[in-house]
């Protein structure tokens, strides 16, 4: 009886061992986000579909409020304590952390062959020998409009500049509908639903970008001042009071019905949804060429990816989460959970949104870049984005003119910048 007893506690306990090895090898991983609003789509969409493919790794999404996440982030990553996973935002913050050491090289990671040199670029270093986070998606710029405004106008949708201040001056004659909501209260939105939103087919997308960073071009060549010279000429069509108007003003004006058309980017997509609700129907066309025929781009601007921890501890389990990021599987949840935000993969997603197809659309017949400011160009002081929103303001208010906002930029851009040789 002696015998059989310790030979039972001895199986049992070789089973209880077994049944720890298995817990042990389990994984839990953390992802760090400022997304804090996307909580439930991570919780009961992304995680669930990647735990089902593998098993032995949990994942735990653990966002901060967005005004936080930079310093929080910065001091979890010093103290040690970070998650596996890192939420990037694009350029510059995001190499300063791989420059520490806190983001790991993922060029050589299963997945990253999905993305062009353009998706990658906001996390890429300069002399692009490193990649160090898997991009997740990109915005996208151009004109969200009251459709039903339009056929009441008779209005088609504008495909050259000669068009679309023709479709302008229709709205404002018939006197319904303000032409545009846009305000310059803010400033920032004069640059990016303006000059960075038209301004692609003037410079050429990637090519003027590259070459200004190169110092092949400068900002008042006749690319970079003939967007402000279009967009001075918004002035008579953004309807009064314009110069005291902010963000959220715009926002309402369009989704109330009060404005035809609003310069957009794709994230005004799921809550313009939300607050129309059918009231009308929107549309969105690209920013018009020049002319007809002309070769068109978009500002399709890369805005969130993911990266790994240097110091993670969990380093295999994360690589696997991030590959699955990089996947097809990954973009079209994620796509289709928030419309807006597309994926920067090169294998097409199918979108159920009709408002986001017609913005992902675009990337089929124009040529895709990123916002020209972004990279490199706003390291020093003045700044080049933070600038270009004041002129851009100041251009539509009236109140400077486009080659002297463009010199003003050249010259804060000369005063700190000398481009690589």
């Amino acid at each position: 009886m002696r015998n059989k007893a310790l030979t039972t506690l001895l199986m049992a306990s070789s089973i209880l061992g077994t049944a720890g090895l298995a817990i042990a090898q389990d994984k839990t991983i953390t992802i760090e986000s400022w997304r804090n609003d996307d909580l439930a789509i991570w919780q009961e969409k992304l995680i669930p579909a990647f735990e089902a493919k593998n098993p032995g790794i949990k994942v735990v999404f653990a966002p901060s409020a967005p005004t936080e996440y930079n310093a929080a982030l910065n001091a979890k990553l010093d103290a040690g304590s970070a998650g596996d996973l890192i939420t990037c935002r694009p350029f510059d913050a995001s190499l300063e952390l791989y420059n520490k050491g806190h983001l790991a090289n993922l060029a050589d990671l299963p997945g990253m062959e999905n993305f062009s040199d353009v998706a990658k670029s906001a996390w890429t270093t300069d002399d692009g020998a490193a990649d160090f986070c898997v991009p997740m998606a990109s915005v996208i710029h151009g004109f969200i409009y009251n459709a039903d405004a339009f056929q009441q106008l008779g209005i088609t949708v504008p495909a050259t500049e000669e068009e679309f201040f023709a479709a302008l001056e229709k709205i404002k004659a018939d006197g319904t509908y303000i032409p545009m909501a846009m305000g310059t209260k803010d400033l920032w939105e004069a640059a990016t639903m303006g000059y960075q939103n038209i301004g692609p087919n003037y410079w050429k997308g990637e090519e003027g970008r590259l070459a200004l960073i190169k110092g092949e071009q400068k900002l008042t060549d006749p690319a970079w001042v003939e967007p402000f010279a279009t967009l001075a000429k918004w002035k008579d069509y953004l309807g009064d009071g314009f110069e005291a108007q902010s963000y959220p003003d715009s926002q309402n004006l369009f989704t109330l019905g009060r404005a035809a058309i609003y310069p957009a980017g794709s994230w005004e997509i799921a809550p313009f949804r939300t607050q129309v609700q059918d009231t009308f129907k929107m549309g969105a066309f690209p920013p018009p060429v020049k002319a007809a025929g002309d070769e068109c781009y978009i500002s399709d601007h890369n805005d969130i990816a993911i990266g790994l921890n240097s110091k993670s501890p969990n380093a295999d389990a994360a690589k696997t989460f991030l590959s699955w990021v990089a996947s097809p599987d990954f973009a079209t949840i994620y796509a289709n959970a928030l419309p807006g935000f597309f994926s920067l993969s090169s294998t097409p997603v199918k979108i159920e949104d009709p408002l986001a197809q017609e913005f992902v659309a675009w990337r089929e017949k124009c040529k895709s870049t990123i916002r020209s400011t972004y990279q490199i160009l706003s390291r020093g002081t003045p700044n080049l984005e933070n600038e270009t929103w004041v002129k851009s303001a100041n251009v539509i208010n009236g109140t400077e003119t486009p080659e002297a906002a463009a010199k003003a930029l050249q010259d804060g851009l000369d005063s700190w910048y000398k481009p690589a040789k």
